[in-house]
């Protein structure tokens, strides 16, 4: 059956919403970092011959995918428009593995479609440019195919939250302390809010929110509910244009000619530049209908039609594409049985799954170990080296890469034939930190394969799982200067740990199974028995081997002790402060306390560093509150301040490097007055205050 309403009317949105995420999650703004010409950097493709051009052909590379994505919004030259979108956006998918996510994968997927599909029927320039596909039907598998895409993304994001660690409400428990919460928890613990709203309320959403928008009694609802539930993730994840996106394609489940029934409502005066309204659409070679009339059912009109209709190859095609592309995305979520050798503790590459915030991570300790093959010497690498990216701790292929890739850095730097060897620990879901691969193989030389299991994957310690409630128990008796990790490791491993002098009183305690502590500087070994607990210098090495047949699990429990004595400080300064505020303090200040009643510029000069600390933390906090308390207008204000700068730079740099490409580049002294201009920021007193104050010590939590 036809379609009438003509124009896939989600299409413009969601392609103003891709044109607008190129600048931001894209990464338009900041490309001359990530792809700097000769930068020693570990990159990560899903192909290893995939490789970034030089930066002034990047930069063409976006103005190209800008430029479909434009096409493919004002409905010109829409085939090519989705050829340019879409060639420009998978190059730069599959050219870096560790931007990958779902919402990413999702806009290659609607810019493939749209290739395919009669886009630009309705309100299009094309349209203007050819009367005879100008407000012409579109036949129903674009939409069938448009609608199932959005099915799978809720319907399988619900059902991989059937997941236990999701439903015990592992998975996200630090989501219910935020503030978009705080009605919940008036009448609900926070206990309570984590596994029932967070948790529960996620998972009924991402599986019913797909039938709810299909059918027509209950799509308000299905509306109200998905709506409050993206603006949310809005403000809870950096997903960039994500839940703005999903919100976009909610129309796609309503009737066909709701733009029609919308527009219409406008006044006369308006409708010249509005989209057509009338009800009449002309038929459309793309379509089959019946010898004598066809009835567009979804858009409730009538078409009289003078000839048969027959049914042709692009008609049995379209069809064929439409049935089996969804089958194709019912099951991809679940081939990880096939490209094995990118499983992990999850399955498969993040991205194309739909496991959405399923998983949470924590990483406690990361160490990169070299050996020279020659020498025997031995050293270590920071964490990080040569790459842009932290993902490549928690993916075995991503590892080989980074591995073969610091094989061929490190030879520069006198380390010939060279081993890596890693050691990364890492939580999930709450669970003890373990050891993710195995840190005794030289991963340059370690075999790996997308269809073999990783060998030197260490498997997660399921069976200890149930102690995650122990856990909560534990931290319950603890006060709040006392922090806690929980470890396990496999029997014939050691942990080496080196305990900061501000980690007074750290003591291992055994959970299970068998330890054997040594003391490096005192050349001494404890033995250590389930129950048992010993004290660990500070300032030192220590070695923790599992001597058991099983794994071992302890835990580290410490006090900060030069936090605490800051936080006694600032108490003090505070209170010293209220009372001379208040009257009530009869001694005079020292000097180096003076700044205490001082100007913010005065304030500055303190020399004492706990007061210039103290004074600092309050001027961001009164920052951070002005910030957090601001009106509406002025967080609109300050959110497009910080938009305009990005686009404006990454607008500026694509201008330099197409000025580059077309007549080459000025000298040195123009181009670095030219990038300097480009990178002018909204005013830094304004500017990322809350992170700020984040990397002051001991104040993460504010």
């Amino acid at each position: 059956p036809p379609l009438g309403a003509g124009k896939t009317q989600a299409s413009p949105v969601l392609c103003l919403l891709m044109a607008i995420d190129i600048t931001q999650e894209r990464g338009l703004s900041h490309l001359d970092y990530k792809y700097l010409d000769g930068a020693p950097v570990c990159r990560f493709p899903l192909f290893s011959f995939l490789q970034p051009l030089p930066l002034d052909w990047m930069y063409l590379v976006y103005v190209v995918m800008f430029l479909g994505a434009l096409g493919i919004m004002l409905g010109c030259f829409y085939r090519l428009s989705c050829l340019m979108f879409i060639s420009t956006y998978w190059y730069i998918f599959f050219l870096d593995k560790t931007a990958w996510n779902n919402h990413s994968y999702l806009y290659g997927l609607i810019g493939f479609q749209l290739t395919l599909m009669d886009g630009n029927r309705y309100w299009s320039i094309d349209g203007l440019r050819r009367p005879s596909i100008r407000n012409a039907h579109v036949p129903l598998w674009n939409y069938t195919v448009l609608r199932a895409q959005i099915f799978i993304v809720y319907f399988i994001a619900g059902i991989k939250k059937l997941d236990a660690d999701w439903v015990e409400g592992y998975s996200m428990s630090y989501l219910a302390h935020h503030w978009l919460f705080d009605p919940f928890k008036v009448i609900l613990p926070v206990e309570l809010v984590s596994l029932l709203v967070v948790h529960g309320g996620g998972l009924v959403l991402d599986l019913t929110a797909g039938y709810l928008l299909f059918f027509d009694a209950t799509r308000p609802y299905a509306f109200f509910f998905v709506s409050y539930f993206h603006c949310m993730n809005s403000q809870l994840f950096s997903i960039g244009m994500f839940p703005y996106t999903m919100l976009a394609t909610s129309p796609l489940f309503c009737y066909p000619d709701w733009p029609r029934r919308f527009f219409v409502r406008f006044p006369a005066v308006l409708r010249v530049a509005l989209p057509l309204t009338s009800p009449d659409a002309q038929p459309s070679t793309s379509c089959v209908y019946n010898e004598i009339q066809a009835t567009g059912t979804e858009c409730q009109e009538t078409l009289k039609v003078s000839r048969s209709s027959k049914l042709r190859l692009r008609h049995k095609l379209g069809a064929i594409f439409a049935i089996l592309y969804i089958i194709e995305q019912f099951l991809l979520p679940y081939s990880h049985f096939i490209t094995q050798g990118y499983n992990n503790w999850t399955n498969g590459l993040y991205g194309y799954s739909w496991d959405m915030m399923v998983h949470s991570r924590s990483h406690q300790h990361v160490k990169i170990t070299y050996k020279d093959g020659k020498t025997g010497e031995i050293g270590y690498l920071n964490p990080g080296v040569f790459t842009q990216s932290r993902r490549w701790k928690d993916h075995g292929d991503m590892l080989k890469q980074y591995a073969t890739c610091l094989g061929q850095f490190l030879p520069r730097y006198n380390i010939s034939e060279p081993e890596i060897y890693f050691d990364i620990w890492v939580s999930i879901n709450e669970r003890f930190q373990q050891r993710l691969f195995d840190p005794r193989v030289d991963i340059v030389k370690a075999d790996w394969s997308p269809f073999r299991p990783n060998a030197w994957l260490m498997p997660l310690l399921v069976d200890l799982s149930p102690w995650r409630t122990k856990f909560q128990e534990i931290e319950g008796t603890l006060d709040n200067q006392t922090e806690i990790v929980f470890i396990a490791d496999f029997p014939g491993l050691y942990l080496e740990n080196f305990v900061s002098e501000d980690l007074g009183n750290t003591s291992i305690h055994v959970l299970q199974g068998k330890l054997n502590v040594e003391i490096v500087e005192e050349k001494k070994n404890y033995t250590l028995q389930p129950g048992e607990q010993m004290q660990v210098p500070a300032g030192a090495y220590h070695k923790v081997y599992t001597v058991s047949e099983d794994p071992s699990s302890y835990m580290y429990i410490y006090v900060n002790t030069t936090d605490v004595a800051l936080q006694e400080n600032f108490t003090k300064l505070f209170e010293l402060q209220e009372r001379v505020r208040n009257g009530t303090e009869t001694e005079p200040l020292p000097p180096e306390l003076q700044p205490l009643i001082a100007t913010d510029d005065d304030a500055v000069n303190a020399t004492d560093p706990v007061v210039q600390l103290f004074l600092k933390r309050q001027r961001r906090m009164k920052e951070v509150k002005k910030r957090r308390e601001a009106g509406m207008l002025e967080r609109l204000e300050r959110f497009a301040v910080k938009k305009y700068y990005s686009v404006r730079r990454g607008f500026l740099m694509t201008l330099i490097a197409l000025r580059n490409l077309a007549v080459g580049p000025p000298p040195l002294e123009q181009l670095t007055r030219e990038v300097a201009f480009a990178n002018v920021k909204e005013p830094p007193a304004e500017a990322n205050q809350d992170e700020r104050l984040k990397d002051e010590v001991g104040h993460g939590e504010l």
